[in-house]
Formats: C-alpha cells, structure tokens, sequence
C-alpha cells in the first residue's frame, strides 16, 4: 500500500512501503507576507521518517514548519542549507547533490536537477535547488520549484509526478511551471499519474488563492498527453495509490 497527502502548497506527505515523507514543509498560518487558506490535516506530522527539503526560498524552507516536525527528524536538503540548519539546532542534516541518494529505510530517494534560482533574499544563504525521486515499490517525483527542462527525460518512467503548476501570487516568475508547461513535463517524465501541487494554499494578504490552475493543467494534459491519468487533489485531502 502507499498513498500521498496533499497537505498544502508545496507540502506533500508520501507514505509508502512503511516510511512516511514530507515535502518542504509549510505548516504554519503565515509566512512573512503570505496567508494559509486552510489547515494542515490532523495527522500530518504524526510518525514522519524524514523530510525533503527541496531549496532555500522562505515558502519551501520555512524553519518554524520544520520545528514543528521536530528537530531529531531526519532531513534530506539541497547541498548548502545544512550550516543553516544545524545552526537551527536541527541535528539529522544530510545534504545531497544531484545525481546523490540516501536511503530512508527501504526507500532511495535521489536528487535531482531543477531550473530554479536558490538564493534566500539578498543576504540569505544560497543553493542550488534540487528535485528528489524517491524509489521503492513506486517511483515518485517531487521537483521543488523548477520550470520545464530536458533532463526530465532521464527521469522517467515514474508511477507519480508531483508537478507543481502554479506559485503563489497573481504572477509567475522564472523557474516554475504553470499549468500549459507542467502538461508538456509530461510527454518527458512518462508517469502513470500526475498530481498537481503548489496550488490553492498560500496567498499575499489580502487576496484569495487561484484554485483554476490544477484544473487548466488537467486541460492541458487531456490534450498533450492524454495517456497520463491527472488526479487533483485537493490541500488536506488524501489519495491512495493502488
């Protein structure tokens, strides 16, 4: 059996052959500017294995999320975010680079490329971001934050693609997908089901989150590569996979 949690934005919750992984996780009502449009399911922190920490910009390396995960949890993270973690009192840091892996219990989770720009704010830390595949009975890919780029090709095939299809303000900058690109990731990473993520979670005060783009994605998809199964899954919502 193994099953995903869409907990919100870029937070995914992966259960699979007995290990539980979170995604980047952002769990708190606000970060610097941004509002939570609903909770985090009760449960998502319970018996977490490790975490995936994908890059350094303040929505997927929130420090008071990890906190609240606990600081003896493992963390797998970019190379370079490890002296800000430790320095955090966060004491399981594992760095990793791309083509790099790390076993979690019977699951090899690997980093991989993302085109996407690492900097933490104009004084902050920066790393090259990186996507994870974690590998077991299922191949599931998360890319952090990326836009669209060739390599996707070595990834495939995969069971699942977490494709994150949208940010969080009214606009997207460079280095991320938005729902037209996320369905072309498609014809690269082959997988049998995609979910889109990054979506419907977080939004600048004042303003709503844009809940259209999972369903333009899975417009897109019907049309690019019809041979994908699209499941959207709602923030707090659960799918298993079979």
């Amino acid at each position: 059996m193994a099953g995903l949690t869409y907990v919100g934005h870029a937070t995914v919750l992966i259960d699979m052959d007995g290990v539980r992984l979170m995604t980047d996780p952002v769990l708190r009502p606000r970060v610097m500017h941004l509002r939570r449009h609903g909770t985090a399911p009760a449960g998502a922190l319970r018996g977490i294995d490790a975490v995936l920490v994908s890059h350094a910009h303040w929505d997927h390396l929130d420090l008071p999320s990890l906190e609240r995960v606990g600081r003896e949890t493992p963390i797998v993270c970019a190379k370079g975010l490890g002296g800000l973690l430790r320095r955090k009192r966060f004491r399981h840091v594992l760095e990793i680079g791309v083509g790099e892996d790390v076993q979690v219990g019977p699951l090899t989770v690997t980093a991989t490329f993302a085109d996407h720009e690492g900097s933490r704010g104009p004084f902050g830390i920066s790393a090259p971001p990186v996507g994870f595949v974690i590998a077991g009975s299922r191949r599931i890919y998360f890319p952090g934050d990326t836009d669209l780029f060739g390599g996707m090709a070595d990834l495939a095939p995969l069971d699942v693609a977490l494709l994150p299809v949208w940010g969080w303000g009214p606009s997207l900058g460079p280095g991320h997908l938005d729902p037209r690109r996320a369905a072309e990731a498609l014809t690269l990473l082959r997988p049998c089901i995609a979910v889109p993520i990054h979506w419907g979670t977080l939004a600048p005060i004042g303003r709503s989150p844009d809940l259209d783009p999972p369903h333009s994605f899975a417009r897109h998809a019907a049309e690019i590569a019809p041979e994908v199964e699209v499941r959207i899954v709602s923030p707090g919502a659960a799918l298993e996979l079979r």
